[in-house]
């Protein structure tokens, strides 16, 4: 590290002359703290993520336990690394490539003991000029491409773990190239809240001590801006945004511009970049001494400002540097070459490059012209799906306009029926007498329908009498004929037996109901004797009770137990119906529902009013009750009792009509 630190020089330094606050999680900066310690850099550490294990890491175990499913597993962070090794006890396979973003993550899995030839490890290359190097998801795509071929992953599991969240840019582009991506989270994200003993320091430092801050991902940005929010004042939340940010990435350098930071250097990843960067705002406050005097008269001269100015017990004036302008990366040291021949192995190196990157671009260029004919293949397809739909829909239109046409032509009907109803009426309404006879021939009608479809006397009963009081304010002597009519039909009415016809289609539905339960002739069960003999102590007490020999009590006992066990094994029973022992247990089944058919259209007889088909019905379900059905069951009798009872009632269905009244007003109107 001495050899990139500017000048290869040791630093002199007051107390607490320049302070790095360093905002990565706990323990994951202790080389940079060791390399900026070394340089004379004071560092505030002042975690703003804390990285914690995942609530449930069943999915990790899973998917760790099973990696010879995957063609390539991708570990996004040295986090990921560690988090994924520490619940898996597996020995990693070697044939199993692993992809990691940067160098972090490839120092982790050397920890872990996968390192390379022995693993392939696939990750952004170094290149001569650190610059270029570029350690995010698009540098790790490009090594992956390169060394694998991104074609070669179609169809095949990749398995990228990371923190819960994070960007989906690579796993996008795997999933175009063909590969089916899997993400499981190996640790979560939290937000800690620093130490009352930091926060002093952080408003020490923004009260005008000399400071840069350290920002390695856009969510500690985020979350810095918010903790600020919290807890520092409007003029601390302004010297803030306006102090030295170093970021490893310039997509974090975004984030940051974006919240309102306007003095940025993008360093790149890797410790040794960031201290790099980190000690080129050193000489603004601290002035580096040359470990060897002699390297350079102007390291000379500077060494000697330091000393005179630190033996001065006034402090010297010192120039202002300009502050890093926005987005500018770290001053890399300027290399010159040192021969030709060097120069034109650079030159070769160039055009090998260019060679490479002109093949992977032809690659590229190829995948997307069999991705563009792949999406023009599944345009034509929506296209022709969309053609059929539009047919249909355009044949569904035509059927719907004749349809329309239908209804229209029978609209015009209806129109002409009422207009013509519409005639009668005005014809009717000339006569007075003529208009109220044919009212109460319309509520003789309604009433009559009404009386034969529900057997509702009562309504037909308030009808009668409704025409009965219209026509008595009618001085027509016709009128008389009709209301005598009527008060004939009244009385009918009045003497007709009121019939609880729902109250007998609720029996036949309960009988209906338990058909399936009823036992047929030849399915009663037998009663089957379970004698038990008497036990010793009971011979005892039998033999000391009676006088009798215990031997001849236990002998009786005995051959009685015998006696009903032989008795049960035959029982003799009389069915006088020999057709109801022919039926099977399969045939009983057509039994019942012959049965079942037999009540329902009973009692549509009945609610219908149908005295004949009623009549018959019942007849023949009662046969089948007797003939088939066991009649010594309780339920079997239950349901002949519910038939019997709707039979008995039955004679009370049929009911009265108002012919009379209805042939007295067509009368009428016949009269001339």
């Amino acid at each position: 590290m001495a050899a990139d630190i500017p000048g290869n020089a040791s630093t002199s330094v007051g107390k607490a002359a320049f302070t790095v606050v360093i905002t990565r999680p706990v323990g994951q900066s202790n080389e940079l703290i060791a390399q900026l310690g070394a340089a004379g850099i004071a560092v505030l550490d002042f975690p703003l993520i804390d990285i914690a294990p995942v609530t449930d890491d069943a999915p990790l175990r899973t998917a760790l336990a099973s990696l010879e499913r995957y063609a390539l597993v991708v570990f996004v962070s040295p986090n990921a690394v560690d988090h994924a090794f520490a619940r898996s006890d597996a020995i990693w396979p070697h044939a199993l490539p692993i992809g990691v973003v940067g160098p972090g993550s490839v120092q982790a899995l050397v920890r872990h003991g996968v390192t390379a030839p022995a693993y392939n490890v696939i990750s952004p290359p170094s290149v001569a000029d650190d610059d270029a190097a570029r350690f995010d998801s698009e540098g790790l795509f490009a090594a992956i491409d390169t060394s694998l071929g991104a074609a070669s992953l179609e169809g095949k599991r990749v398995l990228i773990v990371r923190g819960d969240g994070g960007r989906e840019w690579l796993a996008d582009r795997l999933r175009e190239a063909g590969a089916e991506v899997e993400t499981v989270a190996a640790y979560r994200r939290l937000v800690p809240e620093p130490s009352i003993g930091g926060w002093a320091r952080v408003h020490a430092l923004l009260a005008g001590e000399p400071h840069a801050w350290l920002l390695t991902s856009s969510e500690g940005v985020r979350n810095l801006h918010e903790l600020a929010q919290e807890h520092l004042t409007a003029d601390e939340i302004a010297q803030l945004k306006h102090a030295n940010l170093v970021t490893p990435h310039p997509r974090i350098a975004q984030t940051a511009r974006a919240l309102g930071f306007d003095s940025i250097t993008v360093s790149g990843a890797g410790d040794d970049r960031i201290a790099r960067a980190l000690l080129a705002a050193v000489p603004t406050v601290v002035q580096p001494v040359p470990s060897n005097p002699a390297h350079s008269p102007a390291k000379s001269r500077m060494t000697e400002t330091n000393a005179s100015t630190n033996a001065s017990p006034q402090p010297a004036a010192t120039t202002a540097l300009p502050p890093n302008p926005p987005f500018t990366p770290y001053e890399a040291q300027k290399r010159r070459s040192a021969s030709g021949p060097l120069l034109w192995f650079v030159v070769v190196i160039i055009a090998c490059a260019a060679g490479v990157g002109g093949y992977a671009l032809n690659r590229k260029v190829e995948r997307t012209e069999q991705q563009l004919a792949q999406r023009q293949q599944a345009n034509d397809a929506q296209t022709n799906e969309l053609r059929v739909k539009t047919d249909q829909a355009l044949a569904t239109v035509h059927q719907s306009d004749a349809q329309v046409a239908q209804l229209e032509g029978k609209l015009a009907d209806a129109q002409t029926a009422q207009q013509a109803l519409q005639q009668q009426y005005t014809d009717l309404a000339r006569n007075r007498d003529d208009w109220t006879m044919a009212e109460v021939g319309q509520m003789l009608s309604a009433a009559s329908q009404q009386l034969q479809l529900t057997g509702n006397t009562q309504l037909a009963l308030f009808a009668l009498q409704s025409a009965d009081t219209r026509l008595a304010a009618s001085d027509n002597p016709q009128a008389v004929t009709v209301r005598k009519a009527i008060a004939q039909d009244i009385d009918k009415l009045k003497a007709a037996p009121s019939t609880d016809l729902t109250g007998m289609a609720i029996k036949l539905d309960n009988a209906i109901d338990q058909v399936d339960g009823l036992p047929l002739s030849g399915e009663a069960p037998i009663a089957h004797a379970t004698p038990k003999a008497a036990t010793w102590a009971d011979t005892a007490k039998v033999a000391a009770a009676t006088g009798e020999p215990r031997w001849k009590v236990w002998w009786r006992e005995v051959t009685t137990g015998i006696g009903q066990q032989l008795t049960s094994l035959v029982q003799v029973r009389r069915i006088d119906n020999a057709d109801a022992m022919l039926v099977t247990p399969d045939q009983g089944y057509f039994v019942r529902e012959n049965l079942k058919l037999r009540l329902l259209s009973a009692r549509l007889a009945l609610l219908s009013r149908n005295q004949t088909t009623l009549k018959s019905d019942l007849q023949a379900a009662q046969a089948a009750l007797t003939r088939y059905f066991d009649n010594t069951s309780k339920k079997t009798q239950t349901v002949i009792d519910l038939v019997k009872q709707v039979d008995a009632g039955s004679a009370a269905v049929e009911l009265p009509n108002l012919n009379t009244s209805l042939q007295a007003v067509n009368q009428y109107r016949s009269r001339g």
